[in-house]
């Protein structure tokens, strides 16, 4: 198993952006078609610099799958750069409608105003967060940086026997579970310190 690389998830939204469009402008296409959705599988928990590769995260997880709520596509109203109650209750809402919480871990993730707050919330409302690191260099495993290393992250592999690449939650180099065992019972497998 292995982390998400930088050129995995900007090849992934590449093949959506093609060659004449930017990220932004293809999420903002999104935006346009987007029905609206009461649940999801995944609240995408990410900074706003990250434009990029957001499509491309966004872009892999549906390719397993997964329905993935992306705040400025679902919600193009909502103005992240001022904190609001009015904001926050929108959010909180959305979480509610999602099974699971993936914080995208970016050089950029540490100047996002909400994402340590997503990620508190969701954590005491349902438990179900991973953490999603996006690196430079692939990596065999991913330890997180303070309160990030409490968690276990997300990354993709074969299962035992097979060549086929699914999504696996690791809360270890040696203890890893399918998404979908992990999805059913999260507080089963959370990191032990």
């Amino acid at each position: 198993m292995s982390t998400f690389t930088e050129s995995r998830i900007r090849q992934r939204a590449q093949r959506k952006v093609g060659t004449l469009r930017t990220a932004k402008t293809v999420l903002k296409e999104e935006v346009a078609t987007a029905k609206t959705k009461n649940s999801f599988d995944i609240f995408l928990s990410h900074s706003t610099s990250d434009a990029e590769i957001i499509l491309g995260v966004k872009g892999v997880l549906e390719d397993y799958g997964k329905t993935v709520y992306v705040d400025w596509l679902e919600d193009p109203q909502l103005n992240r750069t001022n904190v609001t109650a009015a904001t926050a209750e929108v959010i909180r809402l959305r979480m509610r409608q999602c099974k699971s919480l993936v914080y995208v871990h970016t050089a950029n993730s540490g100047s996002s105003k909400w994402m340590p707050w997503e990620l508190g919330y969701f954590d005491g409302f349902n438990g179900a967060v991973a953490i999603l690191p996006v690196t430079q260099s692939q990596q065999a495993s991913y330890e997180g940086q303070e309160y990030l290393g409490i968690y276990p992250y997300l990354d993709e592999a074969p299962a035992k026997g097979n060549t086929t690449n699914e999504m696996w939650i690791n809360k270890s180099s040696s203890a890893s579970q399918p998404w979908t065992t992990w999805i059913s019972a999260p507080s089963a497998f959370r990191k032990t310190i």
